[in-house]
C-alpha cells in the first residue's frame, strides 16, 4: 500500500491491528523529483510504501540496477566484499583461538604470500625469521594479540580457490583479506564474473564494471523510473488522448514492488482490490515479458465517475446506472481500455504506442503475450440461485476458482445442465445428484480435469461422492449459497 505523509501514521496503526501476526515495514520512496510546493509546508516529493509480510514471505535478493545501491561504503555498493582475515568483535583475542596465532610470510616486494608458519607457543610473540620475507601476525591496532579467523589448513585450502588477497605494503603494513562463504557463493552462483587472478591467485571480478547487482534494497528508494509524473501520468497519456485519471502510480514502481516478492514465483497470482487505472495488471504483464513468467493478475474496481463528471452528468439529468453515466466510470473509461491497449500495443484511437519500456528493448507497440477477460460483478437473487436459475451468472466464478484455464465457458440462459464436463477448462460441475454415476464416468475420461464442483446440501452425500476423485480439488456448493455464502473445500 502507498500513502502520503498525511495519513501514514493512521494506516500503520490500522495494519498492525488487522494483521497482528505479520511483519510490517514502511519504505520511503521518491515519486516526484520536481518537488511539489505546498503553502506553508515543505514541498512534497515522496510517499510511503507499506509491505505487510505474512508467514515466511520476505523480499528477495534480486538483480537490480546500480542506482538501487549506495556508491559509498564497502557493504552497500553491490560489489564483492572482502573481509579482513584478522578477527574483530567477540572472541578476537589470542587466548580465544591459540591456533589462529600464526605468522603469514609475505614477499615485501610483490605482496605474495610465500608460506605460513606454525601457530606460536603461548607467550611467544616473535615469529621465526625467514630471509627476505615479512612475517605478519594478527596484532591489533592497540598492540594486543588477536587471532586469524582461519586455521592454517583452511587458509591454504581457500587460498587455492582464490579467496585470499593481500593489501598494503611493507612500509605501512600488510593486511590480508578473505572472501567469506556468503560472498564466495556469489561468485560460484554467477552473480559476479571472474575476469582474472591476482598474485595470490585471488579472484578478480568485474563488479565495478557491471550495470547490475544482486541485492535486497534498503528502505529509502530514489529511483528515476519511479517518477509518477513521467512514468505514471505521461505513460497513460500515451494511451489516452485526454486526461482520464489523476495521479496514476509509476508503472515501474509497482513492477518493482511485485518483483521483490515474486522473482522466484513465475506462476504467482497477484490480486489488486483497488485497481485504479490498472497499473498493477500492466506491471505484471511487463514483468512476465522481462523474465518469461506466467504470473496471473486479478484487478478489481468499482465504476465510479469523478466528482466533476458526476456533477456534469447530473446537470444533464443522468444518474448511476444510465449508459451515459456508466461509460464514464473508471472501470469502463480507464482501467479496461488501458488493459486492452497495453496488451495490444496501441492507443484508444488504434495508433501504435510510442517508445520502449525502460530497461528493455521491448517496444510498447509490440504489446504483451497476454489474455484478459472483463467481468461485471452484480447481485443475484438467492431464491433464483437456489433453484438453479442463475447458474450461467456463477459459471465465470467457478472458472476463475479452477485457475481460469481456456476461454471462460458459456451456456444458454435457459439450459441448466445436470452436469457440466469441461476438459478444456479443467473442471466439471455436478448440479443434479441423480446423474452422479454418469458424471463419474465422464470425469474419468478426462484426466486433465483437476477441479470438481458438486452442488448439494448433504455433507454426508458430498463426502461419499468425492471418494473416486482422489488427487483432484473438490468443492461443495450449497444450493442456497448466497444465504450462507460459503464454498467449502473438500480436500
Amino acid at each position: 500500500m502507498t500513502i502520503d505523509e498525511k495519513e501514514y501514521l493512521h494506516l500503520g496503526c490500522l495494519l498492525e491491528e488487522i494483521f497482528p501476526e505479520s511483519r510490517i515495514q514502511m519504505i520511503s520512496t521518491m515519486i516526484n523529483p520536481a518537488n511539489v510546493a505546498r503553502a506553508g509546508e515543505f514541498g512534497r516529493s515522496g510517499e510511503y510504501v507499506f509491505f505487510v509480510m505474512l508467514g515466511g514471505s520476505s523480499p528477495l535478493r534480486v538483480r537490480l540496477n546500480r542506482e538501487w545501491v549506495s556508491s559509498r561504503g564497502r557493504t552497500h555498493t553491490g560489489n564483492i566484499r572482502w573481509d579482513m582475515l584478522k578477527r574483530s568483535g567477540t572472541n578476537a583475542e589470542r587466548r580465544h583461538s591459540p591456533g589462529g596465532f600464526y605468522p603469514i610470510y609475505i614477499d615485501p616486494a610483490t605482496g605474495k604470500i610465500e608460506q605460513l608458519g606454525d601457530p606460536l607457543p603461548p607467550n611467544v610473540l616473535d615469529a621465526p625469521i625467514k630471509e627476505g620475507l615479512y612475517p605478519l601476525l594478527p596484532i591489533r591496532q592497540n598492540g594486543t594479540e588477536g587471532n586469524w579467523q582461519w586455521s592454517t589448513s583452511t587458509f591454504m585450502e581457500r587460498m587455492k580457490k582464490g579467496r585470499v588477497r593481500v593489501g598494503g605494503n611493507s612500509e605501512r603494513g600488510f593486511t590480508v583479506y578473505i572472501l567469506k562463504d556468503g560472498e564466495y557463493s556469489k561468485v560460484t552462483n554467477g552473480d559476479f564474473n571472474i575476469i582474472g587472478r591476482g598474485i595470490n591467485n585471488e579472484i578478480i571480478v568485474d563488479d565495478n564494471a557491471t550495470e547490475y547487482v544482486m541485492a535486497v534494497p534498503g528502505d529509502i528508494w530514489k529511483i528515476a523510473p519511479h517518477d509518477s509524473t513521467q512514468y505514471g501520468s505521461r505513460l497513460i497519456g500515451n494511451i489516452f488522448s485526454n486526461k482520464r485519471f489523476t495521479f496514476p502510480k509509476s508503472l515501474y514502481a509497482v513492477k518493482d514492488c511485485i518483483y521483490f516478492f515474486t522473482a522466484n514465483k513465475p506462476k504467482a497470482l497477484v490480486v489488486d482490490f483497488f485497481a485504479g487505472s490498472g497499473t498493477t495488471l500492466h506491471a505484471v504483464n511487463l514483468l512476465n515479458e522481462e523474465d518469461g513468467g506466467h504470473r496471473r493478475c486479478i484487478i478489481v474496481t468499482n465504476n465510479e465517475v469523478s466528482d466533476a463528471e458526476a456533477n456534469a452528468l447530473t446537470a444533464k439529468s443522468y444518474k448511476p446506472g444510465d449508459e451515459e453515466w456508466e461509460k464514464l466510470g473508471i472501470a469502463r473509461y480507464v482501467t479496461w481500455p488501458r488493459t486492452i491497449c497495453s496488451i495490444e500495443g496501441h492507443d484508444v484511437n488504434g495508433n501504435p504506442l510510442k517508445g520502449n519500456y525502460i530497461g528493455s528493448d521491448l517496444a510498447m507497440a509490440d504489446g504483451f503475450k497476454a489474455n484478459a477477460a472483463y467481468f461485471k460483478l452484480g447481485f443475484l437473487d438467492k431464491n433464483m440461485v437456489a433453484l438453479g436459475r442463475q447458474f450461467k451468472e456463477m459459471l465465470p466464478t467457478l472458472w476463475m476458482k479452477a485457475s481460469a484455464f481456456g476461454p471462460c465457458p458459456n451456456i444458454a440462459e435457459d439450459n441448466i445442465p445436470d452436469m457440466l464436463i469441461l476438459p478444456e477448462n479443467r473442471f466439471a460441475v455436478l448440479t443434479c445428484e441423480t446423474v452422479y454415476s454418469q458424471f463419474e464416468t465422464e470425469v474419468e475420461k478426462y484426466p486433465e480435469i483437476k477441479t470438481i464442483y458438486i452442488v448439494t446440501d448433504s455433507e454426508a452425500g458430498y463426502r461419499e461422492m468425492i471418494q473416486p476423485f482422489e488427487g483432484k480439488d473438490t468443492y461443495q456448493l450449497y444450493r442456497d449459497y448466497l444465504d450462507n455464502f460459503r464454498i467449502n473445500t473438500g480436500r
